[in-house]
């Protein structure tokens, strides 16, 4: 697809509890693009945004929103209607992606490995089935709000009361006691390995977004077992949850080398501290050429000529 002369919207903000990182990453993004030399529009989401993108003619859309109406599939389906091509995983793509238990189910059905879980829901109590220590998170929420690492009884209803307040579904996993790494994906090809080191117990909002909370190492270093078993799993995850572009796949190595898949961020964030960017830097790309590389990738799940 020629993008030089389309008129390109980075569509940030949104509705979410993750629109303040959002603005940082469509800023950056639209930022990047410009040095480009593509005639960009920044465009905060709201409920007009379906007009928004007429008046503004605005025929690629880059997308840098986070949380729900971002991710899940909501904004995809909107553009799909405006016949406007976008960035990231399509419609049902972007939806499986952002529900963990769908995610999680499709992991067990394709052989994936990943954690241990049980499922909580809003108004229907249930007995806990697994041992401390866990992992507790909303379902369907994003940047680390609303999970807590429970390691005993006295923490339990706490946390479970706080991720209900993101979600009307809870997901409760076995901790993995390991490395914390991040994959970011060229389309279905492995970028260079993150490894994240929180200076607290948990990689929370905090960690992920004030400069100095976490240490980063890339590329991780990893025994070639290691990394070929974690670039094979990301392969897997992005075939089975229909990722398209340049998304980004978390996991827990433990000491057997076994990669447990934890999520994949379907639109990974693009500010100072986040991990895609510095994958893609170890392998040469730099922010904005970063920033250009997804722009190429816009697509609409059914083309002009897939339509009867």
């Amino acid at each position: 697809m020629d993008i030089s002369n389309k008129k390109v919207g980075v569509l940030m903000g949104g509705l979410s509890s993750e629109r303040e990182i959002s603005l940082i990453t469509g800023k950056a993004v639209a930022s990047a693009l410009r040095r480009k030399g593509i005639n960009v529009q920044e465009m905060d989401v709201g409920y007009d945004i379906a007009n928004e993108l007429k008046v503004n003619n605005i025929e690629l859309a880059f997308l840098a929103l986070h949380g729900t109406y971002g991710e899940d599939g909501t904004i995809q389906g909107l553009l799909e209607y405006a016949r406007i091509p976008y960035t990231g995983s399509g419609v049902l793509g972007s939806a499986l992606a952002y529900d963990k238990i769908k995610s999680k189910e499709i992991f067990i059905s394709n052989g994936i490995p990943t954690p241990a879980y049980q499922i909580l829901r809003k108004g229907n109590p249930a007995t806990r089935t697994l041992d401390f220590p866990l992992v507790v998170k909303p379902n369907r929420q994003g940047s680390s709000l609303g999970i807590h690492i429970v390691k005993s009884e006295e923490g339990w209803n706490d946390a479970v009361k706080d991720a209900f307040r993101y979600s009307d579904e809870v997901l409760v996993e076995q901790f993995i006691a390991g490395r914390l790494l991040a994959i970011g994906m060229n389309q279905s090809q492995p970028l260079p390995i993150v490894e994240i080191r929180p200076k607290s117990e948990f990689y929370d909002y905090s960690a992920k977004y004030t400069s100095g909370d976490t240490q980063y190492i890339c590329p991780a270093v990893l025994t070639a077992e290691e990394k070929t078993a974690c670039e094979e799993v990301s392969i897997k995850v992005f075939q089975a949850l229909q990722g398209r572009g340049l998304p980004r796949i978390d996991v827990i190595l433990d000491s057997t080398g076994t990669p447990y898949v934890l999520e994949m961020n379907t639109i990974p964030g693009m500010t100072p501290t986040s991990l895609l960017p510095m994958g893609a830097r170890a392998a040469g790309i730099e922010f904005d050429a970063l920033a250009l590389e997804i722009l190429t990738t816009a697509q609409l799940d059914y083309p002009e000529a897939q339509i009867q």
